[in-house]
């Protein structure tokens, strides 16, 4: 997935700029096209013998997901660790370009920088946790360096805006650089935090888990573009991003600590 976020980052708006708006959507047509046709061609459902037996083999030990607070809890901070991550997604482009004046192809590159670092931390951090069995240790270490790269930005741009009276070409590399690092942060913990929330709702009832969880995470899609600008009207970007390490912060105490990660095991 971060994979395509870099490439649509980084292609999309020079094809924009070069040939408007038209040929954008023809291209994510096209893309569309091609998911379609490998979905037809490679996604199928498994013969019912097989199905039948692996369900049998994965039925869940605890209660139903929607009855089972460990699983609202994993999806609900996954929902709030999303805000910020919407934040940067819909809104880093303006903010590099209005607040630090950054060009398209600066724009481009940090935002595709976003997403390779997502696509290599993704796979790493699966990877680590897998072989560590510490997926909800690594959740809340993501959750505070989010807090501290967020807020780390907010003191930035509000170093630059006051002290140095809106003058923020002198700090825009350290910006620029630490919207990519927060960036990151916020998008390297999907991969882990799906696992250990279908893990612990079980193979037979990961779907229903894993819905609740998507449904909070587009909860966050839709209210974040609407709460942006009224925070930039009342605290300017400063306050945008303080906002968005709030929102990492409240997500911290809600995962699950790894001491009932021990228990339940």
């Amino acid at each position: 997935m971060p994979l395509g976020g870099g490439l649509g980052a980084l292609v999309l708006p020079s094809l924009a700029s070069a040939h408007g708006f038209t040929a954008v959507f023809g291209l994510l047509a096209a893309a569309s096209a091609v998911s379609t046709s490998l979905a037809w061609r490679w996604l199928h459902q498994p013969p019912a013998h097989d199905h039948a037996h692996s369900s049998s083999a994965a039925k869940p030990a605890g209660p139903a997901p929607l009855r089972n607070p460990a699983v609202w809890r994993i999806a609900t901070a996954i929902g709030l660790l999303c805000f910020p991550q919407v934040a940067v997604l819909t809104f880093a482009s303006v903010f590099l370009h209005d607040f630090a004046g950054m060009g398209t192809a600066v724009i481009s590159a940090s935002l595709a920088a976003v997403q390779v670092g997502a696509m290599v931390m993704r796979v790493w951090s699966g990877r680590y946790t897998d072989r560590h069995g510490n997926r909800r240790s690594f959740l809340r270490l993501c959750s505070m360096l989010s807090v501290a790269a967020f807020a780390v930005l907010a003191a930035l741009v509000l170093f630059s805006a006051q002290l140095l009276s809106g003058q923020a070409p002198m700090l825009s590399p350290a910006i620029v650089a630490m919207l990519v690092v927060a960036g990151i942060c916020v998008s390297s913990w999907h991969g882990v935090a799906y696992t250990e929330l279908a893990t612990l709702a079980g193979a037979s009832q990961a779907g229903t888990a894993l819905g609740l969880a998507n449904s909070l995470v587009f909860i966050a899609f839709f209210l974040v573009p609407i709460a942006i600008p009224g925070l930039l009207v009342l605290c300017s970007w400063a306050g945008v991003w303080l906002g968005a390490a709030i929102c990492a912060l409240i997500a911290w105490p809600i995962f699950l600590p790894p001491t009932d990660s021990r228990k339940s095991a």
